[in-house]
């Protein structure tokens, strides 16, 4: 393995990380390696093509199993299979690794399906259509498995043989003899790349690939509450493999930000902007929420940056439930005053006392008992 790519450190993350803690960093570091936001970047391409051999392996229990293993046990070769469960002694550990005990076969390996890769793609949403929900077409190129070979890549899906060097198996035994004993190894069979299969006459319509490129448009229904980085996995709908299962489309959604409303998780929160009038007498202003507003009660008395909680009228969660609204009040201050207008409030001002400012009165008293000097004219 010394000559090989770590691939705990190109995900970076630790060699005990969960499958959840490998997808979360494969996820952060394929969104920013991808090609499409990287175009013409041949060092961000290859970090991106390095990445995914990295979750390839490390995400699959029997991949990551035997990487594991040499990784640890430099020298001894790859394992075609991998290996899972513990093992006691020389003999299980040849028998989960080779597929059979010594001096004798196991129980051997049957053909594998090949399972075509992921496409990730990015939709952009506005805040009310991600808030809300809504449906979504998106159209994007992928290899679609053909409809006339049914993906085989044989004419009419019929025209192959079961492969002559593996007996349909998809994988070759080779024994060999060390010094722990004779032993079996399997590995993929080369002339059927696993498929356990060899076509006889391809396909004329996809030539033998068992898949076409071709446009494809599918409709999302996207539930309400979904965020930045929130994705949907369209199964089947990846790009198609030969005799195999497709693989997944993935959307990861990216929303825009709002002129009103700040989003907190499922909490939205929102600035209230005030007049002095009704900050000091209390009075009634539309708030708006995602769906309509509502007739918010300003109290009497309310300061400036006061925040009141109103429940249940934030985000839907698409796990159920509701968030909150957050009202944040401030207290806006006129500008460009009149004369009178300015009179009236020197009239107003020398009429409150300043026993009615509780937070005035405070600092007042603090500042005289410190000083001994009154810090307003009141």
């Amino acid at each position: 393995m010394a000559d090989k790519k770590n691939y705990y450190d190109i995900l970076g993350v630790d060699k005990k990380a969960t499958p959840e803690q490998i997808k979360a960093a494969y996820r952060k570091l394929a969104m920013k390696y991808h090609p499409d936001r990287n175009q013409g970047n041949a060092e961000a391409a290859e970090k991106f093509k390095e990445i995914n051999e990295a979750n390839e392996t490390l995400s699959d229990q029997q991949k990551r199993a035997a990487y594991d293993y040499e990784l640890e046990h430099p020298g001894m070769g790859g394992f075609g299979g991998g290996f899972e469960g513990g093992f006691g002694g020389f003999e299980d550990i040849f028998s989960n690794i080779f597929g059979g005990g010594f001096g004798g076969f196991g129980g051997g390996r049957t053909a594998r399906s090949e399972v075509g890769e992921d496409i990730q793609k990015e939709m952009t949403l506005s805040f009310m259509d991600a808030a809300k929900g809504c449906k979504k077409t998106l159209s994007y190129t992928r290899n679609e498995p053909c409809g006339v070979c049914r993906g085989t890549g044989a004419k009419n899906g019929t025209e192959y043989a079961t492969c002559s060097k593996c007996q349909g198996k998809g994988v070759i035994q080779q024994v060999q003899n060390t010094m722990f004993g004779r032993t079996i190894r399997q590995s993929v069979c080369p002339d059927c790349s696993g498929t356990g299969r060899t076509i006889k006459e391809k396909c004329p319509d996809c030539k033998g690939k068992g898949f076409q490129r071709k446009e494809t448009t599918v409709t999302l229904d996207i539930p309400a509450g979904v965020n930045t980085n929130s994705y949907m996995k369209k199964k089947g709908m990846g790009q198609a493999a030969q005799g195999g299962v497709a693989g997944d489309l993935i959307v990861v959604f990216r929303v825009e930000p709002h002129k009103i409303f700040v989003r907190d998780n499922f909490d939205l929160k929102i600035d209230l902007p005030i007049s002095f009038k009704t900050a000091a007498l209390g009075g009634t202003v539309k708030v708006p929420t995602i769906d309509d507003t509502f007739d918010f009660t300003v109290p009497e008395g309310t300061q400036s940056g006061q925040v009141f909680t109103i429940r249940g009228k934030g985000i839907r969660s698409v796990r159920g439930g509701t968030g909150n609204l957050l009202v944040r009040v401030l207290v806006e201050v006129p500008t460009k005053l009149s004369k009178d207008q300015k009179k009236e409030i020197e009239r107003l001002d020398e009429a409150i006392e300043l026993k009615q400012h509780e937070r005035m009165k405070k600092y007042s008293d603090n500042v005289e008992g410190l000083y001994g000097k009154k810090p307003f004219n009141k």
